[in-house]
């Protein structure tokens, strides 16, 4: 896709934002032909064809500035005072009546299929068809070149629209914190993910969303509770998703209108175009650029998935309408953090095992196959080229294996993976109830001897002679492996280690207390978690080391909002 516009000026003012915009997805791809021409389309419907609807955001009323990220507003040259700027925050809280040209007036939300682990869904679509299903809440109002870089902004919370199957198209301030946080934390981490712009929150407006009595166990909502609406803006190359390209991948295949496999195969360009032009040559053949998006995907992915793991993050809801089609990570919903290890941890109540921390790969697998399965109309008249991506699919365990195997080599600082000795850790870890950020940061250290590990055990029984013994003897066998034999050698191998191993992750029982007090109007801690959370890697103050570097609290273990949560409105 070619590039025109750049800047290489801060940007100041929201006429400074709108010199840089490029909308190349509602002038390349086709509007929904039934849309309205005004934008005021907010009832949900059945949306039969088109790759987008033209929508307007509902503003949300009276807002107020919360945060945004310094990090990223410097990234992109925007002015820190741009945040504050009456026009821009009218902007990104939803109002583009006033916006100057040649900013869109009329937003945009599209449509996408549902697959849960590789399975075909219809009952979330209130019409039993698939064409109700997609951003309810979600309407995206810029897309343009800043600084070489294609991006498209999006509001998390702009209001209803064809497909908010009867909800109110809004978030709450907590999940909007949540997100907010987690995405900058992630892109720290070295994660591909969304970003944070902004986060406009009302002080009128309220909604009530279902949560849970206070210190309780349950698995489900218990209560309807009134909760502040937000917007938080979030941004990425663009925003399409496995499912939307599984939405025109089904009806090509079922030949549901005349248009339909000219919708998929305009959908795939345009997913090279936006996320792949760097890797897949414009002069490619279909068939061949269809196989490299295939192949590029795939590793995309697998090296996210593993990178997942590396952190302790958990996706929690990795169905295929949330799993980004460039490869990154998108939509935090029921994510979580790992405290205590368990390869079963899950922080979603509806999530199950199938979503669960160490079964993400093969979550990815399904929504792999499920993708690929779309792109298969394109390749129908061509046998070869079908059976090429067919291997592809197959190949998928294989490669997330080798990505897996790289991935805890590089933990546990090794040159290359060790089957026996991991296993025999995994085992331990289990067994002595690790938390799994404080024990590999604390292995970084490359302790001679367990008493600096024992400070990541949560068990209680720390007079268990034979499980301590069996923890020096991995240590010695692990040391052994080791290819540091001097004292900058093992220096060297320990900051290796320490960039791998981050000392701290956005875990729930910080976040809490964060929306709570930003419930009550007072925002300091959200401030807080930005400056330590974007810094995951470093050695902070002892004040933020004793504050967020340690176990979680026991009497949070099992505690509805803190160690699980509902599907996060």
């Amino acid at each position: 896709m070619k590039t025109t516009q750049h800047n290489t000026q801060a940007i100041y003012t929201l006429d400074d934002l709108a010199a840089l915009a490029d909308y190349t997805l509602t002038q390349m791809l086709h509007a929904d032909p039934e849309a309205t021409h005004n934008g005021i389309d907010h009832a949900p419907r059945e949306v039969l064809s088109g790759h987008y609807v033209p929508v307007n955001p509902t503003p949300i009323k009276d807002p107020h500035y919360l945060a945004h990220s310094k990090a990223f507003f410097k990234e992109l040259g925007f002015a820190n005072s741009l945040a504050h700027d009456e026009a821009f925050m009218r902007m990104f809280s939803g109002d583009l009546s006033q916006i100057p040209a040649p900013l869109k007036k009329i937003g945009w939300a599209t449509g996408y299929a549902l697959s849960i682990y590789g399975t075909e869904y219809y009952q979330q679509c209130p019409f039993g068809t698939g064409n109700g299903y997609g951003d309810g809440r979600a309407v995206s109002v810029f897309e343009g070149v800043i600084n070489d870089h294609r991006w498209e902004m999006q509001l998390k919370g702009g209001g209803k629209t064809p497909y908010c199957r009867g909800a109110d198209g809004r978030a709450v301030l907590r999940s909007s914190i949540r997100e907010f946080l987690a995405q900058e934390h992630m892109h720290e981490l070295g994660i591909p993910t969304s970003r944070s712009l902004t986060l406009y929150a009302s002080t009128t407006e309220k909604v009530k969303r279902p949560w849970f009595n206070q210190g309780s166990y349950s698995r489900d909502p218990e209560v309807m509770i009134n909760e502040t609406v937000a917007i938080t803006t979030r941004v990425a190359p663009s925003f399409l998703r496995v499912g939307q390209i599984e939405l025109f991948g089904r009806r090509a295949r079922k030949q549901e209108h005349p248009k339909a496999l000219e919708e998929l195969e305009m959908i795939v360009l345009h997913l090279i175009d936006r996320e792949y032009n760097d890797v897949i040559d414009e002069k490619f053949g279909l068939e061949e650029k269809v196989l490299l998006l295939a192949n590029k995907f795939r590793s995309r992915l697998t090296s996210l998935v593993a990178n997942w793991i590396r952190v302790g993050y958990c996706q929690g809801n990795f169905n295929s309408d949330n799993c980004a089609a460039g490869g990154f990570t998108l939509d935090y919903g029921p994510f979580g953090f790992i405290d205590m290890f368990d390869p079963r941890y899950q922080p979603w109540t509806g999530g199950g095992v199938h979503f669960s921390f160490f079964n993400q790969p093969q979550a990815a697998q399904r929504n792999f196959t499920v993708f690929c399965n779309a792109l298969k109309p394109l390749l129908a008249s061509d046998a070869v080229a079908s059976n090429a991506l067919d291997a592809i699919v197959q190949g998928f365990p294989k490669i997330m294996q080798e990505k897996l195997e790289q991935m805890w080599a590089s933990k546990l600082g090794l040159s290359a993976f060790d089957d026996a000795l991991f296993k025999e850790l995994i085992v331990l870890m289990i067994e002595t109830s690790v938390d799994y950020t404080l024990f590999f940061r604390e292995l970084s250290q490359l302790p001679e001897e367990i008493s600096p590990l024992v400070k990541s055990f949560y068990t209680d029984d720390l007079d268990d002679e034979k499980l301590l013994a069996r923890w020096q003897e991995w240590l010695e066998k692990w040391k052994s492996k080791l290819h540091a034999t001097t004292p900058e050698s093992r220096q060297a191998l320990s900051e290796e280690m320490k960039r791998v191993n981050p000392k701290y992750t956005l875990r729930e029982w910080f976040l809490v207390p964060a929306y709570q007090h930003a419930a009550k109007g007072e925002y300091s801690l959200i401030g807080e978690l930005q400056e330590v959370m974007t810094h995951p890697y470093d050695e902070q103050s002892k004040e933020t080391e004793e504050k967020y570097y340690r176990e979680k609290p026991s009497h949070f273990f099992d505690i509805a909002g803190i160690s699980h949560v509902s599907c996060s409105s």
